[in-house]
């Protein structure tokens, strides 16, 4: 029985390109990939930042999971490297008093973090969380939302100012179709995080903070005096149509 399991778990789950784990510490390493198999991944590994971006461009990994602190080419910097030419989502590790480091690498594009050190369930857990938000997109479906200068185009998953397209990220697009859906409406971050991000997303408030930043810096003519994005102070955010 475990064996058919075990089977059935793999054909679920295993994607062509895997889960690359990227951690200079080979015991890191083997015990992430073994909790990883154990829950029916395939895993392949790299220890530094150039082995990943050969890896890449090999096959392309379903999720990465990368510490920030590597030779050669540090986490923050391969992080942005990736967000150029790729949406792979990446999850960080980093150690527990890197709390400016997890900021700085959720505004690079991560779609989550976990703190050294850490319980490899935990880890799995969020990777689980993260491709189920990567696979199912928040807000599929619906006609093109516009405003002056703006236009939000679900089927295509496009954001258009003043007629360009715009690159957005699968969550800002996400967080920008909740917001533009509901003109008006205050959202605190929890809110945000439970609609956007989903119910079992483990991380705090501040990745809201990061991504609304973001957004502002695309869609308004001066990201320091929101036209948009309004911040309700106390409370959160709202769209001002």
């Amino acid at each position: 029985m475990q064996t058919a399991y075990m089977e059935e778990n793999m054909n679920t789950k295993t994607a062509s390109g895997g889960i690359l784990v990227v951690d200079d510490e080979v015991t890191i390493r083997e015990v992430v990939r073994r909790y990883l198999e154990r829950d029916g991944f395939s895993v392949r590994e790299a220890a530094d930042g150039y082995e990943v971006l050969d890896q890449i461009e090999e096959r392309e990994p379903e999720l990465i999971v990368l510490d920030l602190m590597l030779p050669g080419i540090d986490g923050l910097t391969l992080c942005r490297q990736i967000r150029q030419k790729h949406r792979i989502p990446i999850i960080m590790l980093t150690a527990k008093g890197e709390a400016v480091d997890r900021i700085r690498g959720l505004d690079l594009g991560a779609d989550d973090y976990v703190v050294k050190p850490f319980n490899p369930q935990e880890l799995v857990s969020r990777v689980n969380a993260v491709l189920r938000r990567v696979q199912e997109p928040a807000f599929p479906e619906g006609d093109p939302i516009e405003f002056e200068g703006l236009k939000i185009d679900p089927a295509a998953r496009m954001l258009y100012v003043d007629g360009k397209g715009v690159a957005v990220t699968a969550k800002e697009f996400d967080l920008l179709w909740l917001f533009t859906s509901h003109p008006g409406r205050v959202f605190t971050r929890e809110q945000l995080l439970d609609k956007v991000w989903g119910e079992g997303y483990y991380g705090d408030p501040s990745t809201v903070t990061v991504h609304i930043r973001r957004l502002r810096e695309k869609i308004e003519k001066d990201a320091s005096t929101p036209k948009y994005l309004v911040t309700v102070w106390g409370v959160g955010y709202k769209f001002e149509g």
